[in-house]
């Protein structure tokens, strides 16, 4: 064997294997067609359901108008608002004087005056709830304050605060043991005055107006003849109450009416004799009540001569901000 066959290089061919050929993208086109039709077609049928018969009639006729109509104007049906034109009565609808348009305005108008009620009423009753939570604090507050002061403790059960119509009605009755006033006078005691000062100080929490009354007993007025009987004494007994709920730190602004009501309003009816019968009276008062006493002082009515001589009554309400006449202030 020669050196020659020994000096021969070896040559090692590797074959790669074949590969795939590739699939392509034509498949993710046609997905995405097929998407972008099913949502055009629930889109469609969102916008079908969400007009009325009526506008739907509109919407075919505005695509098979002639097209003269269409470029220079004309009558079409859709212009009509009931279903014969040129007037007359809406036979779509059995209620008199009611048309049904094109675009469902009538139909529409309705829905939301419906909403609007709703909506008011709802806030409304939101509205009641919180000044009832907010006159139930007061409540608390004012109970709290009486079982913290030790003077005002021991005349616990002559006061009683409770809930009526009104708003909250908070009430110092008298005994015979304990009497509020001088005998047969306006004359504060000592003890009625801190209680007044303690509530008076506590009404500035809530943004509610008053009305204080004063209350006696059937005992008539032991005058001496002068007209001054339990009218003028339960009158003068409520506004030196009120000067007392003042003096505590409560804005004067927040009286609305002091009432003298004398023995018409008797706690024991039973009795008209009773002391417990000779009573002041705060009653805060909810905002329906303020509302209603508020209009009924803004509004007089008077009577005038017209042009034949004949009186006719005629009602006044002042504007917002307008100053009430002389003749409607109260005795202060």
């Amino acid at each position: 064997m020669t050196n020659k066959g020994k000096d021969r290089a070896i040559v090692v061919k590797r074959v790669a294997p074949a590969k795939k050929g590739h699939h392509g993208g034509a498949w993710k086109l046609a997905y995405a067609d097929f998407m972008t039709a099913m949502m055009a077609f629930f889109l469609l049928m969102w916008l079908l359901s969400a007009v009325t018969p009526v506008q739907l009639k509109g919407i075919a006729e505005y695509f098979s108008q002639p097209l003269k109509a269409a470029m220079f104007g004309g009558d079409r049906s859709a212009d009509a608002s009931s279903i014969l034109k040129g007037g007359g009565r809406d036979i779509s609808t059995d209620m008199a004087g009611v048309t049904h348009r094109p675009d469902g305005t009538i139909e529409k108008a309705s829905r939301t005056a419906k909403a609007d009620d709703q909506a008011l009423d709802a806030l409304t009753g939101a509205l009641e709830r919180r000044e009832q939570a907010r006159l139930h604090d007061l409540q608390v507050k004012l109970m709290a304050a009486i079982e913290a002061n030790p003077v005002l403790r021991q005349f616990r059960q002559q006061i009683r605060i409770d809930s009526t119509l009104q708003g909250l009605r908070i009430e110092i009755v008298d005994t015979k043991k304990r009497p509020m006033f001088a005998t047969a006078s306006d004359a504060v005691e000592p003890y009625m005055r801190d209680i007044l000062r303690a509530i008076g100080q506590t009404l500035n929490d809530v943004p509610n107006r008053i009305v204080v009354q004063g209350h006696t007993d059937a005992v008539p007025y032991a005058g001496n003849g002068h007209g001054y009987s339990n009218w003028e004494l339960s009158a003068d007994r409520a506004n030196a109450s009120r000067r007392e709920l003042i003096a505590g730190g409560m804005d004067e602004r927040k009286v609305l009416r002091v009432l003298g009501l004398a023995s018409t309003q008797n706690l024991n009816k039973a009795d008209p004799l009773d002391p417990e019968n000779r009573r002041i009276s705060v009653i805060v008062l909810n905002r329906k009540s303020e509302e209603t006493m508020t209009r009924d002082d803004t509004t007089t009515t008077t009577l005038s001569d017209d042009a034949a001589g004949v009186k006719s009554l005629v009602q006044r309400v002042p504007a917002a901000g307008a100053e009430p006449t002389a003749g409607a202030a109260g005795k202060q």
